[in-house]
Protein backbone atom coordinates (compact mmCIF):
# COMPACT_ATOMS: atom_id res chain seq x y z
CA UNK A 1 0.00 0.00 0.00
CA UNK A 2 1.32 3.52 -0.64
CA UNK A 3 0.25 6.86 1.23
CA UNK A 4 -2.04 7.65 -1.33
CA UNK A 5 -5.01 4.71 -0.27
CA UNK A 6 -3.74 4.87 3.58
CA UNK A 7 -4.66 7.12 5.93
CA UNK A 8 -5.18 7.50 9.66
CA UNK A 9 -8.33 5.84 11.11
CA UNK A 10 -10.44 8.52 13.30
CA UNK A 11 -12.20 6.15 16.05
CA UNK A 12 -14.82 7.78 17.90
CA UNK A 13 -15.68 5.49 21.52
CA UNK A 14 -18.80 5.84 22.31
CA UNK A 15 -20.30 9.19 21.05
CA UNK A 16 -23.28 10.42 22.07
CA UNK A 17 -24.60 12.75 19.79
CA UNK A 18 -25.52 11.85 15.93
CA UNK A 19 -24.97 15.60 15.81
CA UNK A 20 -21.03 15.67 17.44
CA UNK A 21 -20.77 12.73 15.00
CA UNK A 22 -22.18 14.75 12.07
CA UNK A 23 -19.76 17.52 13.15
CA UNK A 24 -16.40 15.22 12.99
CA UNK A 25 -17.13 13.73 9.69
CA UNK A 26 -17.23 17.23 8.39
CA UNK A 27 -13.85 18.08 10.35
CA UNK A 28 -12.58 15.34 8.95
CA UNK A 29 -13.54 15.97 5.54
CA UNK A 30 -12.15 19.82 5.57
CA UNK A 31 -8.88 18.09 5.65
CA UNK A 32 -9.11 14.92 3.26
CA UNK A 33 -9.61 12.27 6.04
CA UNK A 34 -12.59 9.93 4.98
CA UNK A 35 -11.38 6.92 7.13
CA UNK A 36 -14.08 6.95 10.03
CA UNK A 37 -15.02 4.59 12.56
CA UNK A 38 -17.66 3.83 15.59
CA UNK A 39 -17.15 2.28 18.69
CA UNK A 40 -20.59 1.54 20.48
CA UNK A 41 -21.96 4.72 19.33
CA UNK A 42 -24.92 5.27 22.64
CA UNK A 43 -27.51 6.03 20.26
CA UNK A 44 -27.04 3.18 17.57
CA UNK A 45 -26.06 3.45 13.94
CA UNK A 46 -27.04 5.18 11.34
CA UNK A 47 -28.21 8.38 13.00
CA UNK A 48 -30.69 10.38 11.25
CA UNK A 49 -29.20 13.71 13.29
CA UNK A 50 -25.68 13.45 12.04
CA UNK A 51 -26.67 14.06 8.47
CA UNK A 52 -27.58 17.89 8.92
CA UNK A 53 -24.71 18.73 10.86
CA UNK A 54 -22.26 16.89 7.87
CA UNK A 55 -22.51 19.91 6.28
CA UNK A 56 -22.08 17.68 2.88
CA UNK A 57 -19.65 14.91 4.31
CA UNK A 58 -23.01 12.34 4.45
CA UNK A 59 -20.16 9.57 2.45
CA UNK A 60 -18.16 9.64 5.32
CA UNK A 61 -20.97 8.66 7.30
CA UNK A 62 -22.32 5.89 4.87
CA UNK A 63 -18.84 4.68 5.33
CA UNK A 64 -18.72 4.36 8.51
CA UNK A 65 -17.59 1.61 10.27
CA UNK A 66 -19.08 0.42 13.52
CA UNK A 67 -17.58 -1.96 15.67
CA UNK A 68 -18.53 -3.16 19.34
CA UNK A 69 -15.36 -2.78 21.12
CA UNK A 70 -12.09 -0.41 20.77
CA UNK A 71 -10.16 -3.55 20.21
CA UNK A 72 -11.91 -4.50 17.08
CA UNK A 73 -11.85 -0.78 16.09
CA UNK A 74 -7.95 -0.51 16.00
CA UNK A 75 -7.18 -4.46 14.87
CA UNK A 76 -5.86 -3.05 11.65
CA UNK A 77 -4.07 -0.37 13.20
CA UNK A 78 0.02 -0.80 14.02
CA UNK A 79 0.43 2.49 16.12
CA UNK A 80 -2.76 4.19 18.29
CA UNK A 81 -3.19 7.25 19.71
CA UNK A 82 -5.33 8.47 22.28
CA UNK A 83 -6.53 11.82 22.36
CA UNK A 84 -7.07 12.88 26.59
CA UNK A 85 -5.82 16.24 27.65
CA UNK A 86 -5.99 14.71 31.51
CA UNK A 87 -2.77 13.31 32.94
CA UNK A 88 -2.89 9.56 32.83
CA UNK A 89 -0.48 7.27 35.21
CA UNK A 90 0.65 5.33 32.19
CA UNK A 91 4.11 4.77 31.09
CA UNK A 92 3.53 6.37 26.95
CA UNK A 93 5.11 9.15 25.12
CA UNK A 94 2.77 11.83 25.18
CA UNK A 95 2.79 13.92 21.98
CA UNK A 96 0.78 17.08 20.23
CA UNK A 97 -1.07 16.77 16.92
CA UNK A 98 1.98 18.31 15.17
CA UNK A 99 4.30 15.88 16.15
CA UNK A 100 1.40 12.82 16.10
CA UNK A 101 1.43 14.38 12.04
CA UNK A 102 5.04 13.91 11.57
CA UNK A 103 4.86 10.31 12.95
CA UNK A 104 1.87 9.40 11.57
CA UNK A 105 2.91 10.56 7.65
CA UNK A 106 6.05 8.09 8.81
CA UNK A 107 4.27 5.16 9.64
CA UNK A 108 1.78 5.37 6.74
CA UNK A 109 4.90 5.67 4.32
CA UNK A 110 6.20 2.16 5.85
CA UNK A 111 2.61 0.72 4.38
CA UNK A 112 1.23 0.80 8.02
CA UNK A 113 -2.40 2.56 9.71
CA UNK A 114 -2.01 4.56 12.28
CA UNK A 115 -5.69 5.08 14.39
CA UNK A 116 -6.70 8.29 16.99
CA UNK A 117 -8.89 7.50 19.51
CA UNK A 118 -11.73 9.92 20.86
CA UNK A 119 -13.26 9.45 23.73
CA UNK A 120 -16.98 10.23 24.39
CA UNK A 121 -18.49 13.52 24.49
CA UNK A 122 -19.17 14.07 28.77
CA UNK A 123 -15.98 12.05 29.91
CA UNK A 124 -13.32 11.59 27.53
CA UNK A 125 -11.57 7.78 27.26
CA UNK A 126 -11.47 5.44 29.53
CA UNK A 127 -7.81 4.42 31.54
CA UNK A 128 -8.74 1.29 29.45
CA UNK A 129 -9.16 2.45 26.71
CA UNK A 130 -5.85 4.27 27.09
CA UNK A 131 -4.43 1.38 27.93
CA UNK A 132 -4.80 0.05 24.62
CA UNK A 133 -3.13 2.60 22.44
CA UNK A 134 0.60 3.54 21.94
CA UNK A 135 0.71 7.18 22.10
CA UNK A 136 -1.27 9.66 24.37
CA UNK A 137 -1.99 12.92 21.77
CA UNK A 138 -2.82 15.45 23.81
CA UNK A 139 -3.47 19.37 22.50
CA UNK A 140 -1.38 22.57 24.19
CA UNK A 141 -4.58 24.54 25.29
CA UNK A 142 -4.95 26.77 28.09
CA UNK A 143 -4.87 25.50 31.74
CA UNK A 144 -7.34 26.91 32.89
CA UNK A 145 -9.74 26.03 30.38
CA UNK A 146 -8.14 22.55 28.62
CA UNK A 147 -12.12 21.62 27.62
CA UNK A 148 -12.76 20.64 24.08
CA UNK A 149 -15.48 19.26 22.27
CA UNK A 150 -15.29 16.25 20.30
CA UNK A 151 -15.46 18.28 16.45
CA UNK A 152 -12.84 20.52 18.11
CA UNK A 153 -10.36 17.89 18.82
CA UNK A 154 -11.09 15.81 15.80
CA UNK A 155 -10.12 18.98 13.53
CA UNK A 156 -6.95 19.67 15.10
CA UNK A 157 -5.47 16.27 14.46
CA UNK A 158 -7.08 16.70 11.11
CA UNK A 159 -5.57 19.74 10.40
CA UNK A 160 -2.14 18.98 11.57
CA UNK A 161 -1.69 15.83 9.88
CA UNK A 162 -2.95 17.64 6.60
CA UNK A 163 -0.68 20.28 6.63
CA UNK A 164 2.50 18.04 7.39
CA UNK A 165 1.45 16.69 3.87
CA UNK A 166 0.82 19.74 2.23
CA UNK A 167 2.97 20.09 -0.85
CA UNK A 168 2.07 23.53 -1.90
CA UNK A 169 5.27 25.54 -1.84
CA UNK A 170 5.72 28.01 0.20
CA UNK A 171 5.44 32.14 -1.33
CA UNK A 172 8.48 32.95 -2.84
CA UNK A 173 9.32 36.28 -4.26
CA UNK A 174 9.50 35.76 -7.97
CA UNK A 175 12.64 37.82 -9.90
CA UNK A 176 13.68 35.91 -12.75
CA UNK A 177 15.95 38.49 -13.58
CA UNK A 178 17.97 37.36 -10.42
CA UNK A 179 17.60 38.55 -6.97
CA UNK A 180 19.78 41.83 -5.73
CA UNK A 181 22.73 40.64 -4.15
CA UNK A 182 23.72 42.39 -0.66
CA UNK A 183 26.45 44.19 -2.50
CA UNK A 184 24.04 45.85 -4.67
CA UNK A 185 21.49 46.70 -1.76
CA UNK A 186 24.31 48.10 0.17
CA UNK A 187 25.02 50.63 -2.57
CA UNK A 188 21.66 51.50 -2.89
CA UNK A 189 22.18 52.25 0.72
CA UNK A 190 24.70 54.25 0.62
CA UNK A 191 23.68 56.10 -2.36
CA UNK A 192 20.61 57.11 0.04
CA UNK A 193 22.42 57.98 2.61
CA UNK A 194 25.06 60.12 0.87
CA UNK A 195 22.50 62.17 -1.22
CA UNK A 196 20.28 62.54 1.87
CA UNK A 197 23.18 63.96 4.07
CA UNK A 198 24.09 66.42 1.73
CA UNK A 199 20.35 67.73 1.74
CA UNK A 200 20.72 67.78 5.47
CA UNK A 201 18.31 65.20 6.29
CA UNK A 202 20.46 64.10 9.28
CA UNK A 203 20.02 67.22 11.23
CA UNK A 204 21.37 64.96 14.67
CA UNK A 205 24.52 63.47 14.14
CA UNK A 206 23.28 61.59 17.70
CA UNK A 207 20.61 60.23 15.46
CA UNK A 208 21.87 59.63 12.31
CA UNK A 209 23.47 55.29 13.11
CA UNK A 210 19.83 54.73 13.72
CA UNK A 211 18.45 56.25 11.03
CA UNK A 212 20.54 54.95 8.44
CA UNK A 213 20.03 51.48 10.21
CA UNK A 214 17.04 52.17 9.81
CA UNK A 215 17.10 52.89 5.78
CA UNK A 216 18.87 49.90 5.78
CA UNK A 217 16.27 47.38 7.15
CA UNK A 218 13.94 49.26 5.00
CA UNK A 219 16.12 48.24 1.66
CA UNK A 220 17.12 44.64 2.93
CA UNK A 221 13.26 43.85 4.01
CA UNK A 222 12.04 44.70 0.60
CA UNK A 223 13.96 41.81 -1.46
CA UNK A 224 14.30 43.78 -4.20
CA UNK A 225 15.58 41.99 -7.61
CA UNK A 226 18.96 43.56 -8.87
CA UNK A 227 17.03 45.29 -11.65
CA UNK A 228 14.96 46.82 -9.28
CA UNK A 229 18.08 48.36 -7.36
CA UNK A 230 19.34 49.79 -10.58
CA UNK A 231 15.93 51.56 -10.89
CA UNK A 232 15.99 52.86 -7.75
CA UNK A 233 19.44 54.38 -8.10
CA UNK A 234 18.48 55.90 -11.58
CA UNK A 235 15.02 57.56 -9.50
CA UNK A 236 17.50 58.76 -7.05
CA UNK A 237 19.91 60.27 -8.84
CA UNK A 238 17.26 62.00 -11.08
CA UNK A 239 15.65 63.50 -8.01
CA UNK A 240 18.83 64.88 -6.77
CA UNK A 241 20.26 66.09 -9.64
CA UNK A 242 20.55 70.00 -9.92
CA UNK A 243 18.31 71.88 -12.52
CA UNK A 244 20.98 72.91 -14.78
CA UNK A 245 22.54 69.08 -14.88
CA UNK A 246 19.29 67.72 -16.33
Amino acid sequence: MTETNLQPAIILVRPQLGENIGKAARAMLNFGLTEMRLVAPRDGWPNPAAGPTASGADQILDDAQVFETVADAIADCTHVYAATVRDRDMPKPVVTPREAAGQMHEIIRAGSRPAILFGPERAGLTNDDVSLADTVLTVPVNPGFGSLNLAQAVILAAYEYYQHGNETPAYQPSHPEGAANKQELLGLVEHIETELGKRGFFRSEDRRETQVRMIRNLIQNAHFSSQEVQTLRGIVKSLTLEPFER
